[in-house]
């Protein structure tokens, strides 16, 4: 899970922005470990019992539809073939990420993608779906707001793409039973999270897993994520997990 691809403009821009010489950095060590980019279509084909999977296969997504992407992101991973899934926010596109005036004292804000840069990217096999329309806290929601934010996305992007988009990427990562249960009344066919782990077959559709990237994760500590399926890159993460996979193996009781 990417947002920003660009340079980091404030000292808050910092842990969602990747700047993008190690953004092509961290997409070359992947490849040349042997994994590949896939589409969020053959991800929720294969969950749904269709054609298998490599295990080093990964879908890669971006958030809120900064124009960094088409910049920066779009060149490196059409050279290497992968494709990717953009997460838009209906009502700002072609402006700015408005939603972080909350958070983001400085007041800097970044381009989002237009709706010529959204068709030139789809030209290249890219997949677009809601991020809903403004960003909002979903769980914050009362129940026609709730609902509004995850139709009318739907409605407005359809028109701007020419085909509905099922997939939907919680705002913050922020879910639960109540706005689960609407995505699925609202129609979508899976909604992504910000918990990290492996997806496997059996993994809610409504709570897919993603591994979170930071403008501070080297390619190797991207690579050790993507291997631990954690957001935690370092060393002593790995050491834990693997002592833990042996431990299975041999049938030692772990705390």
């Amino acid at each position: 899970m990417y947002h920003r691809v660009g340079k980091p403009e404030s000292q808050t821009d910092q842990r969602y922005c990747v700047m993008p010489t190690r953004f092509a950095e961290q997409m070359k060590v992947l490849a040349r470990h042997g994994h590949r980019g896939v589409s969020i279509e053959r991800l929720l084909d294969w969950m749904d019992g269709g054609p298998p999977l490599n295990d080093k296969d990964i879908v890669i997504t971006f958030d809120d539809g900064f124009r960094g992407v088409l910049e920066h992101a779009f060149p490196v991973l059409n050279a290497l073939g992968w494709p990717a899934t953009v997460f838009l926010v209906a009502d700002e596109i072609g402006g700015t990420d408005e939603w972080h005036s909350a958070t983001d004292p400085t007041g800097v804000r970044h381009r989002l993608l237009s709706a010529d840069d959204i068709r030139t990217l789809q030209v290249g096999g890219w997949s677009f779906h809601s991020h809903t329309c403004t960003h909002a806290s979903l769980t914050q929601l009362d129940d026609e707001s709730l609902r509004t934010e995850l139709v009318r996305s739907r409605a407005a992007l359809t028109d701007l793409l020419g085909n509905q988009p099922y997939c939907l990427a919680y705002p913050y990562g922020h879910v639960d039973d109540r706005v689960e249960a609407a995505a699925r009344k609202a129609g979508y066919r899976a909604a992504f999270s910000v918990q990290p782990g492996f997806n496997r077959r059996d993994v809610n559709p409504f709570r897919i897993r993603r591994i979170d990237v930071f403008g501070f994760d080297t390619p190797r500590v991207l690579l050790l994520k993507v291997r631990l399926g954690s957001n935690q890159g370092g060393l002593r993460h790995a050491a834990a997990y693997y002592w833990r996979q042996a431990s299975r193996r041999l049938g030692i009781p772990t705390a």
